[in-house]
């Protein structure tokens, strides 16, 4: 029988702080996560055990968190053969209609008490979100976040993907629990819908990086900080608007043919000013991040760490001991440049893109 998880939004945390001794008991998402992904740990249906990962934070005011996962770069499955940002799902592939139904940890579902605000009195899509393993998993409870798998959806976001994806965060009460998604040509290796979650125990800058107003009224910036992206920003409140909003960019990206990485995260509020060191703790909201990047199409892939939404967002797996020992915040940017746009481009993509958001 699968276990189903049935949530409101009276269930968002929304007294979530970064410091470890004021943080609020797990929340029941979390209990549900960390008590089925051990489970299976236990019961040996990861390709590899994962126990404490050997972490070191890289000197330099980017404050990279790497971390040694050499047995996820040997044991992970083989990525499938991607050629465009918008290919087909194609059943003769690996898909997660496939998987060992043990792995599935359980399936979210959205009680919306008979009605749900939508913006232009739209309909609310339907949702069943399966939470399941990833068997070769980055950090503690790495899981997926498949919307129905039996839809067969390719790797390109929905509205309803981002809204379960924010609203997994706001359900959390640990601000290390992150959630992200990399498109076709950015890394994503299975080409059915599916977005990441993950716990990492370690602050990331992302968390608190300062940014520029591009549309304050859409609560869409740019990241001021390296690797350059956008953000949008959500509170309990803002969830359908936001992953509105997102899925706009996204939208903008796949027909533009930009390959794009995201990353979600409890954050600090996005101002102009660096946040103070009181506001700095609070993680009341959701910090959305989305880079556009170069799209990799069969591309030898990096030795130290490829570059995917984690790595974007400062978090390093790293797959040998020699990179993770010796490699420097210095060489660590000359790989991740090499991903992204080149300047002039970034900027042109950013000029069409808030004109493409303000005529939506």
């Amino acid at each position: 029988m699968l276990l189903q998880f049935v949530y409101s939004s009276q269930d968002f945390v929304t007294d979530v702080v970064q410091k470890r001794e004021n943080r609020p008991p797990p929340s029941k998402l979390d209990t549900l996560i960390r008590d089925g992904w051990t489970d299976r740990m236990n019961r040996g249906l990861f390709r590899y055990h994962l126990g404490d990962l050997e972490t070191r934070i890289l000197p330099g005011p980017n404050g990279y968190v790497a971390q040694l996962n050499i047995q996820r770069g040997i044991e992970r499955r083989k990525p499938q053969e991607i050629l465009s940002i918008r290919q087909e799902f194609n059943p003769s592939q690996f898909n997660f209609n496939q998987i060992n139904a043990d792995e599935i940890i359980c399936e979210m579902i959205k009680d919306t008490g008979g009605g749900i605000d939508l913006p232009d009195g739209q309909l609310p899509q339907p949702c069943r979100m399966v939470v399941l393993i990833n068997v070769s998993p980055l950090e503690f409870g790495h899981c997926l976040f498949v919307p129905d798998p039996s839809l067969c959806l390719p790797q390109i976001l929905t509205r309803t993907a981002v809204r379960v994806g924010i609203e997994s965060v706001l359900l959390s009460a640990d601000p290390g629990f992150r959630v992200g998604f990399n498109s076709l040509g950015a890394f994503a290796s299975v080409n059915h819908l599916h977005l990441h979650g993950y716990y990492l125990d370690h602050e990331l800058k992302i968390e608190s990086s300062p940014v520029k107003p591009l549309i304050p009224e859409k609560n869409f910036f740019r990241i001021q900080d390296f690797p350059a992206g956008f953000l949008l920003y959500a509170e309990s409140k803002d969830v359908e608007i936001a992953a509105r909003t997102v899925c706009e960019v996204t939208d903008y990206f796949v027909g533009e043919n930009i390959a794009h990485n995201l990353f979600l995260t409890r954050g600090c509020p996005p101002g102009g000013q660096t946040p103070s060191a009181k506001e700095r703790w609070f993680r009341k909201g959701v910090r959305i991040a989305i880079w556009p990047r170069i799209s990799c199409f069969g591309a030898k892939e990096e030795s130290a760490f490829n570059v995917a939404l984690c790595e974007l967002a400062g978090h390093l797996p790293f797959k040998n001991k020699k990179d993770f020992e010796c490699t420097t915040e210095r060489e660590v940017i000359s790989i991740v440049q090499k991903y992204l746009l080149p300047d002039d481009e970034f900027h042109r993509v950013e000029e069409q893109l808030v004109q493409h958001l303000l005529t939506h």
